[in-house]
């Protein structure tokens, strides 16, 4: 496995990613690219397949998102040149290849005139099984607890389950989402919903005007400069996967997206660079 160094901080720029509901990357000509997976990393890689295309004319990069699993099912099948992943690789996924291209964060957020500063894990916990139903019991105001849950098949909800030691059965959610931006929306719309959600996607939309607060772990700030010095207890690596070694254009795409190059679009992402050695 290749050393990382965690480098740079930045902003996030929000980006819109293609939506075809089959992609398909049998068939498809030498010049041409699929990549699928992850709604945490597509506006990234995104930006960068535009870079990518203007570096190399004649060449597509499709980016299309539906979660980590989609990701790596379609890698898998052939569906796709590379998936997307906001998560290491398990160890039933050894036979994918990884290229990790950044760091990234994952916190609780809720309603920035909630008067709740700080949740402990037990608390949280509670609040996601249904031991805990009001914001009263928290020391916030009598109402009830609007409760955020991700949908299956996200890599940011294994990320959560895992973290709190909580079976996804157990959880009682008021609302299920998909990306990042469903769960800010969500809760910046609901001044007693609690979500958990990117810390890059949520510290720019909070710094920008949405209605959001970023809930301190384990006495960590959430922050992209929590992450980058890697304090945040509730890191992970967002990964570009491949079924086979790449080759081709598949790997001239990859070694763009870990390049140096690509450090300033990963900043202002609101994700952490790293240095490939």
């Amino acid at each position: 496995m290749k050393h990382v160094a965690l480098m740079g901080l930045g902003l996030l720029l929000v980006g819109t990613v293609s939506g075809c509901d089959n992609a398909t990357a049998r068939g498809t000509g030498a010049d041409k690219l699929v990549i699928t997976g992850s709604s945490t990393v597509a506006p990234l890689v995104a930006d960068m397949a535009k870079r990518f295309e203007q570096a190399h004319p004649g060449v597509r990069v499709d980016v299309q998102s539906g979660g980590s699993s989609r990701g790596i099912a379609d890698a898998r099948k052939g569906l796709a040149h590379v998936g997307m992943v906001s998560r290491s690789l398990k160890d039933d996924e050894s036979d994918l290849y990884s290229f990790t291209i950044a760091i990234d964060g994952v916190c609780m957020i809720v309603h920035a005139s909630n008067p709740i500063g700080s949740l402990t894990s037990r608390q949280v916990v509670e609040v996601y099984t249904g031991e805990i139903t009001n914001w009263r019991q928290l020391g916030g105001p009598d109402r009830p607890i609007t409760v955020v849950h991700k949908a299956q098949g996200r890599s940011t909800l294994e990320l959560f389950l895992e973290h709190f030691s909580i079976h996804n059965e157990r959880v009682k959610p008021s609302v299920v989402i998909g990306d990042n931006q469903q769960g800010i929306k969500t809760v910046s719309g609901n001044p007693y919903a609690i979500g958990y959600v990117s810390v890059g996607s949520a510290e720019y939309e909070a710094t920008h005007g949405t209605p959001i607060k970023l809930l301190p772990m384990n006495g960590v700030e959430a922050t992209v400069a929590s992450v980058a010095a890697g304090s945040f207890p509730l890191c992970r690596q967002l990964n570009l996967v491949t079924p086979e070694p790449s080759s081709g254009l598949t790997q001239r795409f990859v070694d763009f997206a870990q390049s140096l190059a690509m450090h300033d679009l990963i900043a202002e992402h609101s994700f952490v660079p790293i240095v490939h050695e």
